[in-house]
This record gives structure tokens, sequence and C-alpha cells, in this order.
């Protein structure tokens, strides 16, 4: 049965809880909890590349962290080093996945007292994180919703395109691209940039939604369908998007042109090529995607559940999410009613 999300705003009590990566680099979680004391476990959200924790609390009517606050989870979000809250640094997937996400799941560990969390995660943040848990370094997350890609990216030709030809060439330029440069373009590269999209993009006339078009995708726009924010969320994403690394693309296209997720720096606690070593984690896997995804085609989310369906039949679940994209699953203005019971409905489940 699919749980009902109520309609209602919550007074929240936060704590920022800050902790240090595996490599030194200082990181923090937000601990979200309403007026009463959470009756279930420690939920983690971990966000995307090039965004920060606060992607998960839009202005909507509903967001995920009231939908979970609600059912009585206990609400962590992670800023991991992808985060737009910290200063730009040239990250990598396998920095996040052996440096930050362990850490973090023994933070919550730790504040909490319990044994064992649960945790939903996004783009890149769900890469990373699946290599972590492949990895076998979070032995403590028994259940993980995945939103968008994981295991194996899949993307269109021209995002393809672009990653091959296009990226190149702007690194000759910058280490960096930046959403953030349609609203203030600081140097050469970033105004050739913003031309080169305002001469492209024309669904919006919102800067930052198309830069974010031009940066992660091959839509109009990429990451959502505009009828699925409202007018307050598509202006407030504006603050929302900021620096992200090209050395993260390049690794990102070397794991599009092998098929799936592969390490880039040689660290001995992760495997090489992430297919070919066994999974190192009993957590049950709740695979999401949007039908209309462009940034990640939905293909990416079915070859990975089909993969680990393989190996343990019955166990992992997929759901591909009819008229959502990317981020409208968490952002869209009716998410509260098409993905949020869907999403605590896996929390729910018992693995067996």
């Amino acid at each position: 049965m699919v749980a009902e999300v109520p309609a209602f705003k919550h007074k929240y009590t936060e704590r920022v809880i800050p902790f240090t990566a595996g490599d030194g680099m200082a990181l923090n979680l937000i601990n979200v909890q309403g007026e009463k004391p959470p009756s279930k476990c420690p939920v983690l959200l971990v966000h995307g590349a090039g965004v920060r924790a606060n992607i998960f609390r839009a202005p909507v009517e509903v967001t995920i962290v009231d939908a979970l606050i609600a059912q009585g989870y206990d609400v962590w979000l992670e800023n991991w080093r992808a985060s737009i809250d910290f200063a730009p640094n040239l990250w990598t997937l396998d920095q996040a996945a052996l440096y930050d996400h362990p850490q973090a799941v023994k933070t919550v560990i730790a504040e909490t007292g319990v044994s064992e969390i649960k945790a939903i995660i996004h783009c890149q943040g769900s890469t990373s994180f699946t290599m972590s848990a492949m990895a076998g370094l979070i032995p403590e997350v028994t259940t993980i919703v995945s939103n968008a890609v994981s295991l194996h990216p899949v993307v269109s030709k021209w995002s393809l395109f672009k990653l091959t030809y296009l990226l190149p060439l702007v690194k000759v330029m910058s280490q960096y691209l930046n959403p953030h440069w349609g609203v203030q373009a600081p140097t050469l590269i970033a105004k050739i940039i913003t031309l080169l999209v305002n001469l492209t993009h024309h669904e919006c006339n919102n800067a930052v939604c198309k830069q974010v078009s031009f940066t992660y995708g091959s839509g109009f726009p990429a990451l959502w369908s505009h009828e699925n924010l409202n007018e307050e969320t598509h202006e407030w994403l504006k603050e929302e998007f900021a620096a992200v690394p090209l050395c993260f693309f390049e690794q990102i296209t070397r794991c599009i042109n092998v098929g799936n997720l592969v390490s880039v720096q040689g660290f001995k606690e992760l495997p090489d090529d992430f297919v070919q070593a066994t999974p190192k984690t009993d957590a049950r896997f709740a695979f999401f995607t949007g039908a209309n995804n462009l940034c990640f085609l939905p293909q990416s989310q079915l070859n990975t559940y089909e993969y680990f369906s393989a190996l343990r039949q019955n166990y992992h679940t997929l759901h591909i999410l009819p008229d959502y994209g990317h981020l409208d699953v968490f952002m869209g203005k009716n998410a509260a009613q098409d993905t949020f019971p869907l999403i605590i409905q896996e929390l729910e489940k018992t693995n067996t």
C-alpha cells in the first residue's frame, strides 16, 4: 500500500554537525527533526554535483524532508565535497566514495546510537554512494533509494558529443563549469559559454535554468519539465547551482564510454571496474528514474536494476516515473503525490 503524504508544514529543529572526511576535508551534515522525536531510523539524503543538501528543500508545498519527517524518520542531509556550500575543489567520484560518504554514515551512527540507517541518493551523490556500498565501505546502510543514475551511466548522443569534444576546449581556459555564470560571468570563458547558451537555449527566461541544461544534459530544459515546477521553485534554483569541476566530467565520460562506473585514482579500497568486482554489500536498492530524464537516460537505472537482480532475484526494485525527469522527482510541485509515496514505500519495506 502506498503511504500517504500529508500536505502541511512542520516546525523543525535543525542541527549542523561538522565532520571530517577521510582525507581531512571539512564537511557537514544537517539533522532535521519535527516537533515530535523521530520514531524510525535515520535516513541520509545525498545530493548531486554542483548543488547542495538544500536541493531537497525546494519551495514546494511538501518537500521530501517534510514527507519523511511526517512518517517518523530521522532526516540527515549530507553536504559532501561537491556541495556549493564549500569552496570549489577538484573532486572525483573516487574521493567522495572513499572519504566522504563512509565518514558521513559513521557520523550519523555516532550521533544517533543506531546500528543501521537508510539512504536516498541522487545523481552523482548516487554514483559515488553506490561506489561506497559496492566497495563494502558503508555496511551500516541497509536500504538505498537511488534516483537518476547509479552503476551504469547512459546519456544521449548530444550529451556524449559535448563531453567528448566541447569539454577539452573548455578545459583550456577553466577547471570548472558553473551554471551561475548565467547571472554573473566573471571570466572570458564564462562570457563565451553564456553567449553560446543564450544563442541556443530559448526555453525560458531563467539564465541559470538554461545554463543547467547546457551543463548537465541535452534537453530544453534538461533536468526537469517546466510544467512540473512552480514559479517560486523556478526562480529559487538560480542560487542552487554553482561550480562543478571538469575532472568530474572527465571521469563520468570515461564511465559512459566503458558502460559502467570505473575508478580513476587507483585507491586500493576501490575496484578499478565496479561491474567486474563482486559487490560487497547486502543493501537492498530501489532504483528510481523519470521516464523523461534527459540528463541520464532511464536506461541507466534499468541496466543497473538488471545487473543487481541477476545477482539476487526478487530483492531490488525499479520505478520509472512517467512525466518526470531528473530533479523534478524531488522538486516537482506534485512530487508529494506522485513520487514521495513510492520512495517512502521502499523505505518501509523489510529486507528479506
